[in-house]
């Protein structure tokens, strides 16, 4: 039993859910005061950033790259319904749910790092394609899905389409996964370093983790995204990094130099 159940149905709330989940939790971050004790860069840094890629533009390709999205996750809901001859839908256990979730989430860190990865190695593709994301060289939330449309559509419309159908998860479990996926994606391109912030505490990769790889010395390094560095360390992309504090406030990632 869920809240929407008498409401809306799975596939549309599995569709539109993390749309309005990024859209909130952006937001609210977007609305918050500076927070200069907290900021991996400094606001001079920021608006120096906005001259050359302003806001709005970059609303404008989030909100094109979720309509894609849209599309392809109302489509694959469509053709993969699970629904018996009363239109109804059962769903695996609690246990089975958790394995379907975790699996997701390893399928869409291995799609996401080799694709990245590929991006950033064929210099066709990222001259082209990748380089937009990272024109925000300062990450910010509502930034978190600002990418060229043959990005968006290679790297996270596919990566999330096959989560789902690999991992063999209902549109009901996809709802509470892709949401998930959502508020990480934006928390690592939040730029701030807050106390207490679960995602610090439970994921190596994370905001720090992220901005390393946006910045000039890392960008062949840290490649892994949303969930878990496993790739990076595996395939040796990882690049540490120590959080320093900045005299005039906030936080800077440091990278430490590989041997």
């Amino acid at each position: 039993m869920v809240f929407w159940e008498d409401y809306v149905s799975d596939e549309s709330m599995g569709t539109f859910a993390p749309i309005v989940v990024y859209w909130l939790y952006a937001g609210f971050y977007q609305l918050m005061p500076p927070l200069d004790n907290y900021r991996l860069h400094t606001r001079k840094e920021e608006e120096q950033q906005s001259k050359s890629v302003p806001l709005s533009s970059v609303v404008k390709g989030v909100l094109l790259q979720q309509l894609v999205q849209a599309t392809v996750a109302q489509a694959l809901f469509l053709v993969t319904s699970k629904a018996n001859a009363s239109g109804v839908t059962i769903q695996p256990s609690l246990a089975v749910q958790i394995v379907q979730i975790i699996v997701a989430m390893f399928v869409m860190d291995t799609w996401q790092y080799f694709v990245h990865r590929y991006m950033h190695y064929n210099k066709f593709l990222y001259r082209h394609v990748h380089s937009q994301h990272h024109r925000l060289i300062v990450p910010y939330a509502i930034g978190a899905l600002y990418n060229h449309p043959l990005e968006g559509l290679l790297l996270d419309t596919f990566g999330g389409a096959l989560s789902f159908l690999i991992s063999g998860m209902t549109a009901r479990t996809a709802v509470i996964f892709f949401s998930f996926a959502v508020i990480k994606t934006v928390d690592d391109h939040c730029g701030l370093w807050l106390p207490g912030n679960i995602f610090h505490l439970f994921f190596q990769n994370n905001t720090a983790y992220h901005d390393i790889h946006h910045q000039l010395q890392g960008l062949k390094y840290n490649y892994s995204q949303p969930f878990f560095p496993l790739w990076d360390k595996l395939l040796g992309t990882y690049m540490p990094y120590n959080l320093v504090k900045r005299p005039e406030g906030g936080f800077e990632a440091k990278p430490i130099k590989r041997e």
